[in-house]
């Protein structure tokens, strides 16, 4: 899998960043802060394989906005 970044965060300059990436698939990896609260997990219903990252809001409208110019209308 090819990974290219479409829009990051700052976080201090670090290069572990909420970040998201455009992949060759065709779908979007976001990489973020693990959610591993309980309570807030038992709301989900996650299968095996999957889990949940928090990013902030900024970065999805971001992201949302890098993703829509690229694709032909």
């Amino acid at each position: 899998m090819k990974l290219v970044e479409i829009a990051a965060s700052t976080c201090g300059g670090g290069p572990s960043c909420p970040t998201v990436h455009a992949t060759d698939r065709g779908t979007i990896a976001v990489q973020g802060y693990v959610i591993d609260d309980p309570e807030a997990l038992s709301v989900l219903e996650l299968p095996p394989g999957e889990g949940v990252v928090e990013i902030p809001v900024a970065l999805l409208l971001a992201s949302a906005a890098s993703v829509s110019r690229q694709v032909p209308q």
